[in-house]
């Protein structure tokens, strides 16, 4: 991590907030002693399968065809648990995601619900956000995601949607200007509304519908894999394996717009390379030396030039847009999403409620 990244900040030794953050935080769960991680896991599986009786399934788990999600499934049914797998196809998925997806599901038995999203209402709402020039665009997919799972559980009456995120490569907070509020629904319309794009269909929710589904009906979304000793290349060696899986060179790879996202537009426009973020966690979790995480920063995003180059005409062709306009865009100065109406303010204020509830 370096400054790059808004509020950071350096002790004595040279160590950033990132890491004390994790060190203080995080340092816990992903060192936790087997023994006690073993405990908490069983009585988790057990609460997870007790809510389950009588239902088609126990637990919702969201692949999108990534390690984390795919491991996830992997572990799920070895516990002997019965979930249903959601995926969310927002008309970017890569041949290879497809593939491991389709692998997984046959292979493991699982039923799977896909939910496609209507390409040119979807189209219409991303280019809202490329020229609102606001850094979030995967607000789109992340927030829809979520918007689905919570409606699979709730057709089911599942309480436990199992998540692929995790301490040991997702533990390092992200900066403040890196991202936005992925349940900021008034932020999404605020931006569509600027090109006239209506929702018709697009899966959405806000902090409302985050309080109603979380508190309301009491489904709990966990990050299964802080349940075990995750280790990112063991859990790939078995996918490989076991299901065939094919590997992503990084992070989020498996969609062909975030792949072009986080390899060259966030650098390209807001300065930003999330493998900074990435790699430092795993350096954090003890998967990855300092040096080794630098190495891989001194290369490319991608891992050639002619990929970059299939990627960008991809993204071209699939946006309408032309190289001149790809230029602009990425020339234009950024805005932050506050800059639209959002829902900043009562989200924050939920969150300040909730964690004095906690530590008193």
């Amino acid at each position: 991590m370096d400054d790059s990244a808004s509020g950071i900040s350096f002790d004595e030794q040279g160590i950033c907030n990132f890491c004390t953050y994790f060190q203080e935080r995080v340092n816990g769960v992903v060192f936790a002693q087997e023994t006690e991680r073993a405990q908490r896991r069983k009585a988790f599986i057990e609460q997870v399968k007790k809510a389950g009786e009588g239902k088609p399934y126990d637990c919702i788990i969201g692949l999108s065809g990534g390690v984390d999600s795919s491991y996830v499934i992997h572990l799920a049914l070895a516990e002997g648990l019965r979930p249903l797998a959601v995926h969310m196809d927002n008309n970017w998925n890569s041949e290879l995601a497809v593939n491991n997806i389709k692998n997984l599901v046959t292979s493991l038995g699982v039923d799977l619900y896909t939910h496609v999203i209507d390409w040119p209402e979807y189209k219409g709402l991303m280019q809202s956000f490329f020229d609102a020039d606001v850094i979030d665009v995967e607000l789109l997919y992340d927030n829809a995601m979520l918007a689905v799972n919570y409606e699979q559980a709730r057709r089911y009456g599942i309480k436990y949607i199992l998540s692929g995120s995790n301490s040991a490569t997702e533990g390092m907070p992200m900066p403040e200007d890196w991202n936005w509020r992925k349940w900021d629904k008034r932020n999404i319309k605020a931006i569509a509304r600027r090109n006239a794009v209506r929702i018709k269909t697009f899966p959405i929710m806000g902090t409302l519908g985050y309080i109603y589904n979380r508190v309301l009906r009491g489904i709990k979304w966990v990050s299964f894999l802080d349940f075990y000793d995750y280790q990112k290349d063991a859990a790939l060696d078995l996918l490989e394996d076991k299901y065939a899986y094919k590997r992503y060179p990084y992070k989020h790879y498996e969609s062909v717009f975030t792949r072009f996202y986080q390899g060259y537009i966030l650098p390209q426009k807001f300065d930003v390379d999330k493998r900074k973020l990435h790699l430092s966690t795993l350096v954090m979790s003890g998967q990855m030396t300092r040096e080794q995480a630098l190495s891989h920063l001194q290369q490319s995003p991608y891992a050639s030039s002619e990929e970059l180059d299939r990627d960008r005409k991809y993204f071209l062709k699939k946006m309408g847009w032309t190289e001149s306009q790809l230029e602009a865009y990425l020339q234009r100065s950024a805005k932050p999403h506050d800059a639209y109406p959002s829902e900043r303010f009562a989200w924050d204020f939920i969150r300040k409620l909730y964690q004095m509830k906690r530590s008193s």
